[in-house]
This record gives C-alpha cells, sequence and structure tokens, in this order.
C-alpha cells in the first residue's frame, strides 16, 4: 500500500524524466539492433545495411569496396572516395576504406600515397583481400616474386573465398621458371593451402607441361604429391599428346621405371590411384577385375560371364622401335583355345601390332611366351589383356601373378653369355 501511495505522490515532472529516459533507452536499443543487423547483412546487401548503419566505419569501408570497382564509372568511384573517407572519421581502423583510399591513389597516379596508404592497410589487418591484391600488383610491377608470393600466401591463408579467385592465376604463372621455383619454396613451408593448390593445378587447363616441370620440381624439393595429383597431371599430360613429357614426370615419381619395360610386372605396387602407365583393371557388363597388391603375392584375378568378353586389363606403354618379349604366368583358366584371353600390343593411332595368346595354366606351369616387333611408326602403344565372349555357362576366369614385356636382347645376351 506504501509503494502504490508512493506512486501516486510523484509529479508530473518526475514521469516526465522517466518516460524520456526510457524512451533514451529504447533508441539506444533500436539503434543497437540496427547496427548489428548492419553487421551481419552480406556484401550482396551492402547498401541495405549502410542505410542501417551510415555511421558505423566498417560498413561504410565494405560500401566503399563494393563500389569501388574495376568497371565502376567515376561517379561511382567519386562517391565510394567520399564514404571511405567518411569511414575513416568514424572509424579510424577501417582497414577497407583505407584500402579503397589507396586504389583511387594508385589509379589517379599517386604511387607515393597509395603506397603509403597500402601499408597502413597492412598494418590494420592481414585479412582484407584487396589489400593483398594490391600489394601482389605492387610486387609484381617491381619485379619482385618472392614479394608477390608473400602476399598471395597471406591472402590465401586468411580469406576462404581467395583460391577461387587466385589459383587461376598462380597456375597460368607456372609457365615462368623463375615463378615456378619461389612456388616450391612456398609450398615447401607446407602453407593450409598447398595440397589444394597442387590439386588444382594437376587438372588446369593451363599449359599442363609446364606443370609437370613444376611438380617435378616439388619431388625434388621433396614436397608432398599425393597419388591422385600426380595421375590427375599424367592424365592430362597424356591427353594432349605430351608423351616425353609424360614419361619425364612419370619416370621421376616411380624411380626405377623402364622405357623399354613394362611396370610393376609382379602387382606388388600399392597405389591410391592409377594412371594410363600404371595397370589398370578394366571393368564392365559381365566382367569383374581386381588388381590384388602385395609385396610378395600380388595378382590380378577376373572372372568373365558366358557371352560377355572386352579388355580386362591395360597399361600404356612407350617402348622404342625393336623386338620385345611378353612373358608371364598364369593360374586357373582351363579353356578351349577358342574361348582362352590372349595378350595384344596395339599402336595407340590404331592397328594390332602383336599378339600372344595365353594357353591353359595346367600347360608349362602356367607360363606363356611371346615376341613382338614395335616398328619406328609406333611410338605409344597400349598392352591389352582381352577376354573372348564365351558360350561356356560358367564363362572365364583365371589370374595373373606376373606380366612383362622386356628387351629381347637382354635373351640374346643372356644367352651368349651362357
Amino acid at each position: 500500500m506504501k509503494e502504490q501511495g508512493s506512486r501516486q505522490r510523484r509529479s508530473p515532472q518526475e514521469w516526465g524524466v522517466r518516460l524520456v529516459l526510457a524512451g533514451v533507452v529504447g533508441w539506444i536499443g533500436y539503434l543497437s539492433v540496427m547496427q548489428s543487423v548492419a553487421l551481419v547483412l552480406p556484401d550482396s546487401r551492402i547498401e541495405e545495411a549502410y542505410a542501417l548503419a551510415p555511421n558505423n566505419g566498417r560498413i561504410a569501408g565494405r560500401l566503399s569496396q563494393a563500389l569501388y570497382r574495376p568497371d565502376a564509372s567515376e561517379a561511382e568511384r567519386t562517391r565510394a572516395v567520399a564514404i571511405a573517407r567518411e569511414a575513416l572519421r568514424h572509424d579510424p581502423t577501417a582497414v577497407e576504406a583505407v584500402a579503397t583510399l589507396a586504389a583511387d591513389a594508385f589509379a589517379r597516379g599517386n604511387q607515393a600515397g597509395g603506397e603509403r596508404l597500402l601499408a597502413y592497410s597492412q598494418k590494420l589487418s592481414r585479412r582484407d583481400l584487396r589489400t593483398q591484391l594490391m600489394a601482389i600488383e605492387l610486387a609484381v610491377a617491381q619485379d619482385d616474386i618472392a614479394g608477390a608470393l608473400h602476399h598471395y600466401d597471406i591472402a590465401l591463408r586468411t580469406k576462404k573465398n581467395a583460391p577461387e579467385l587466385l589459383f587461376p592465376v598462380l597456375t597460368s604463372a607456372l609457365s615462368d621458371q623463375a615463378i615456378r621455383t619461389e612456388m616450391v619454396k612456398t609450398l615447401g613451408k607446407q602453407p593450409n593451402w598447398g595440397t589444394g593448390f597442387i590439386a588444382h593445378a594437376a587438372r588446369s587447363d593451363a599449359n599442363p607441361a609446364a606443370s609437370a616441370a613444376f611438380f617435378r620440381a616439388l619431388q625434388a624439393a621433396r614436397v608432398p604429391v599425393s597419388d591422385a595429383s600426380s595421375v590427375a597431371l599424367l592424365n592430362r599430360l597424356l591427353a594432349a599428346k605430351l608423351f616425353d613429357d609424360a614419361w619425364a614426370y612419370y619416370a621421376a615419381a616411380r624411380p626405377g621405371s623402364d622405357r623399354r619395360r613394362s611396370r610393376d610386372p609382379d602387382f606388388t605396387n600399392a597405389l591410391e590411384a592409377r594412371s594410363a602407365l600404371d595397370w589398370v583393371a578394366v571393368n564392365g557388363l559381365g566382367v569383374s577385375t581386381a588388381i590384388l597388391p602385395d609385396a610378395r603375392n600380388g595378382l590380378f584375378d577376373f572372372t568373365v560371364s558366358m557371352g560377355n568378353g572386352g579388355t580386362l586389363l591395360q597399361q600404356l606403354h612407350m617402348l622404342p622401335a625393336g623386338d620385345y618379349v611378353l612373358e608371364g604366368h598364369s593360374m586357373g583358366i582351363e579353356q578351349p583355345a577358342r574361348s582362352r584371353p590372349y595378350w595384344t600390343l596395339r599402336c595407340q593411332t590404331g592397328g594390332e601390332i602383336g599378339r600372344v595368346e595365353l594357353p591353359n595354366s595346367s600347360q608349362a606351369g602356367g607360363r606363356f611366351q611371346g615376341t613382338i616387333s614395335v616398328p619406328t611408326d609406333c611410338p605409344v602403344q597400349m598392352l591389352a589383356l582381352v577376354a573372348r565372349s564365351t558360350d561356356d555357362i560358367g564363362g572365364v576366369s583365371g589370374q595373373i601373378d606376373r606380366i612383362a614385356i622386356r628387351p629381347a636382347r637382354a635373351q640374346e645376351s643372356a644367352r651368349t653369355a651362357s
């Protein structure tokens, strides 16, 4: 009752003061909400954000950057500069506004002013992408490759959307040996974007020969390159018919590889991904195949159902012209001659240049051998195991645990020595 009485005794002036204070608190709350809403609006709605909070330096700075585009009109650029200056009056640390003024200074030929503003922007934040892009342009203009890559590194470390913009530019620049050298040094420090860039360069439509030279330099510096990226690059080189570049890279990635011989004759290599220069198992309708790698007992397994056939296993070769021996060992193949698989070597341009029929595995202990001659006009060949269609209800199945091509001269030399 006493509290109710005291409320009744308050003067009109006291109630007025209380209402004014309540209004002030409400207005402050409203402004706070508007500021919060404005700050979270995306760049695509930055004009709305600026309308909600015109005195917020960060928002004004973002708007100035959005307006100061390469294709902006003079009126838009003038407005952007005015907004940037206003932003700095409200917030001297609005890095986006500083970057806008730096870009305008460079555009108007004020090199000293642009560099001064750019340096200030760098001090404020390393996360502003436009600042790093201008720093890259400045370093490139000064022929400072290491400096340019330093700012690429900063941008790629700090902005999630930077790879989409910068990876294509960096990949195109790999044709320059000096840039490749500095890029290898940069990636040797294992930045968080390194693996992503290597994967991008492997699949890019830019100069694949330059990418191959870059990847060889990475391997020489012991910078990790995944099997998937290596295979992607190799397949690009082969698709572009850059066979010498493809072999040079493959030989660097697979030490001990010999152009005159098939690779991995005993199926010992466990690879995350396989290129056309590796053994590739081919599956299809009614055809089930698998490479089962093992350091001591690797093999290739296949099953072909009745009425089906086709390529089971293949490996691309670049055998120099000459005579070769194809030899190997099979298990579990028991079929009439008309249904047994066979090995074929075909020119990449088309046309079979050699064939070796597989005997049943019960013959000669499963060993098989044949000779093949590679002509001078056939620099690239495909070796394949092919299954014939069979009317046997059980189909065709078996295993190959060794397959190799070697120069015939090696056999002749061995006989002479004995």
